[in-house]
């Protein structure tokens, strides 16, 4: 149990927050309030699994609101050109892994810090896609675009499922399979990982390429929710899935850290937003908690670290 002591911190919390939701307010537990939350949370999940390989090898991405965008215009655009949807979304899906390559190269071959690898990504791409689009959205989508043509519960449906499946996907990897062996070994020690004969380039460069896959995925499954495309989406997503992971006890660092406590991380940061809303909050205050809520996780981080060397020092 001590293992998994801030998976059960993070539960404890959510518990708390629905317990005073329950009691406090009326409607949040509605069938649609809660489709809602789910709806608008899956894009933050699937990203999140990608941003805990990544800081599970000790780097960080914070480009992915803004690789965010561009394949969500991607998504439109391929859409409205005539191209199926699926099609529309493999292309979307293509788009992020490539970008999230070439961040991965740079930092794992040029060795170039990843916080400014991707903030030069970030402010880039978002400038790049503001001054292609001029701030215009994508309409005229296809009348099958929206949800694939189904219907909101059925759509609702698939999304939990593509949802569960990729978060048993990458338990069931990092746990069983070499591959996640490796990201582990990575972010606790470079240097002996590679007396071990891991090639931690390929592992770094893998980790970014599949965040962006995974992000231009996303963002090609939110995208059909509606059926007009916004140029601006993705504000905040780097701040949500790294606050998410960190939440979920994913050391920064690198070396630690669980996809249950990631996705413990992401439905915290996700009811925080509402529940101010319902508790008659003003909404403004959602970020500011969501920044106090990494300081604090990193801290706690910190602190337990500082312990360990303590005793075995001792």
């Amino acid at each position: 149990m001590k293992a998994y002591a801030r998976e059960l911190a993070v539960a404890a919390t959510i518990l708390l927050v629905l317990a005073l939701l329950a009691t406090t307010t009326h409607g949040f537990f509605t069938v649609d309030n809660l489709s809602d939350l789910f709806l608008a949370n899956v894009p933050v999940l699937i990203v999140s699994l990608g941003m805990t390989l990544i800081i599970l090898t000790g780097q960080i991405d914070i480009s992915v609101g803004s690789v965010f965008a561009v394949c969500s215009i991607v998504t439109g655009v391929a859409a409205r050109a005539g191209l199926p949807v699926l099609v529309a979304m493999l292309i979307a899906s293509v788009v992020g892994a490539l970008l999230g390559s070439f961040n991965g190269a740079l930092v794992a071959w040029m060795r170039m810090p990843s916080i400014v690898v991707t903030l030069a990504s970030m402010v880039a791409i978002r400038d790049g896609l503001r001054w292609q689009t001029q701030g215009a959205w994508v309409g005229d989508l296809p009348g099958s675009f929206q949800r694939f043509g189904l219907s909101q519960t059925i759509y609702t449906v698939l999304m939990l499922v593509i949802a569960a499946l990729l978060v048993v996907v990458f338990i069931v990897g990092l746990r069983y399979f070499r591959g996640g062996r490796n990201i582990f070994a990575t972010g606790s020690n470079e240097a002996a990982a590679r007396i071990l004969g891991i090639d931690t380039n390929r592992v770094l460069f893998s980790v970014f390429a599949i965040t962006g896959l995974l992000t231009g995925f996303s963002a090609a499954l939110n995208a059909v929710r509606f059926n007009q495309i916004p140029s601006n989406s993705g504000i905040g997503l780097e701040l949500k899935t790294i606050a998410a992971v960190a939440v979920g006890g994913a050391t920064i660092t690198g070396g630690s850290g669980t996809i249950a406590g990631t996705v413990l991380g992401v439905v915290l940061l996700g009811i925080i937003g509402p529940a101010l809303t319902f508790l008659g909050v003003s909404a403004y205050w959602e970020r500011a908690i969501q920044g106090l809520i990494i300081l604090a996780a990193v801290s706690v981080n910190v602190l337990s670290h500082y312990r360990r060397r303590q005793v075995s020092h001792a």
